[in-house]
C-alpha cells in the first residue's frame, strides 16, 4: 500500500507521441490526483492505449512531460526507469500470464522487479513472498486454483490472476489497458469489481481504458474521453450524458456502443 504522505498525483503536460506521420497522442494535458479511479474512453485508435504506455514509459514521447509528484518520469533512465515501471503496474487485455506455470508462481513473478532476477526465475521466493501471494489469491477468490496451470483458467480468472501479480509489485498506481475487452459481462463485472476494490481499499490510483460507457459510469468517479489523440471530455462520470456523447462523437450512445463492440452491463 502506498505511503499516505507520498504525493503520487500525475501531471501530463503537452504529451505527444507520433508513429511516422500518425499522431497517436496530441498535446494531452491531464492532472490525475492520488487515489482517483479514472476511465479513459474512446473509439479504437483514439489514443487510449498509447497514452497508457506513455505513462508507463513503454513507448517514448516526442514532446511533453510526465510528472508523478516531484518525479520527472520523462527523464528517467536505467534503474530509475525500471523502478518506475514497477511502481506503475500495467494490466493488459491479453493477461500475459505464463500458461504452463501454476497460478501461484505467476503471481510470485510480480516480484521480479523487487529482487534478483535469477533468484526469481529459479523459483527462490521467500516464505514471506509466498505468504503474500497466497493472501492476494485468497482475497480475490482464487486460492482454490493456486496450484492449477494458468492456461486452464477462464479469461476472467486469468485477468484476476494478472491483477494479483500486479499487486505483488507493490505499485503506487495501476494502469489497466482494456482489461475487460475480451471478457463476457459476468467476468467483466468481476474484474471491474476487483479494480474498484483495490482503488478503495489500497488507495491506489487506477487508470482504466474502456470501450464501454455504462461500465465507466458505474465504476469510475471521472471519465476522460479521447478522439484522434486529443482529450475531448474530462468530467465526473455523472456528466457523461447521452447528449454529451452525441456532442463529442457525433453519434448516439447506442451507435457509439455498436462501434465500440457492444456493452457490459
Amino acid at each position: 500500500m502506498p505511503d499516505a504522505t507520498e504525493d503520487t498525483s500525475l501531471r501530463l503536460r503537452g504529451l505527444t507521441c507520433r508513429f511516422g506521420t500518425v499522431t497517436a497522442v496530441d498535446g494531452v494535458d491531464l492532472d490525475i490526483p492520488q487515489g482517483q479511479m479514472v476511465a479513459i474512453i474512446g473509439r479504437s485508435g483514439a489514443g487510449k492505449s498509447t497514452l497508457m504506455r506513455l505513462v508507463n514509459r513503454l513507448v517514448q514521447a516526442n514532446a511533453g512531460t510526465i510528472h508523478c509528484g516531484a518525479l520527472d518520469v520523462t527523464a528517467l533512465r536505467g534503474a530509475a526507469l525500471r523502478a518506475w515501471r514497477r511502481d506503475c503496474a500495467m494490466i493488459f487485455q491479453q493477461f500475459n500470464l505464463i500458461a504452463r506455470l501454476d497460478v501461484l508462481t505467476n503471481v510470485l513473478l510480480g516480484r521480479l522487479n523487487r529482487r534478483p532476477v535469477l533468484a526469481s526465475l529459479l523459483g527462490r521466493f521467500t516464505e514471506a513472498e509466498r505468504a503474500q501471494a497466497v493472501e492476494l489469491l485468497q482475497a480475490h477468490g482464487l486460492l482454490d486454483v493456486a496450484l492449477q496451470r494458468a492456461g486452464t483458467l477462464s479469461g476472467g480468472q486469468q485477468q484476476r490472476v494478472a491483477i494479483c501479480r500486479a499487486l505483488m509489485q507493490e505499485p503506487r498506481m495501476v494502469l489497466a489497458d482494456e482489461p475487460i475487452a475480451s471478457l463476457d459481462p459476468h467476468n467483466a463485472r468481476l474484474v471491474m469489481d476487483t479494480l474498484a476494490r483495490i482503488n478503495r481499499d489500497r488507495g491506489l490510483t487506477v487508470l482504466v481504458n474502456l470501450h464501454h460507457l455504462d461500465t465507466a459510469r458505474a465504476y469510475c468517479e471521472r471519465v476522460v474521453a479521447m478522439d484522434r489523440g486529443r482529450v475531448v471530455f474530462d468530467s465526473p462520470a455523472a456528466a457523461l450524458t447521452a447528449g454529451v456523447v452525441r456532442e463529442i462523437y457525433g453519434i448516439s450512445e447506442d451507435e457509439f456502443h455498436a462501434t465500440a463492440g457492444g456493452t457490459h452491463a
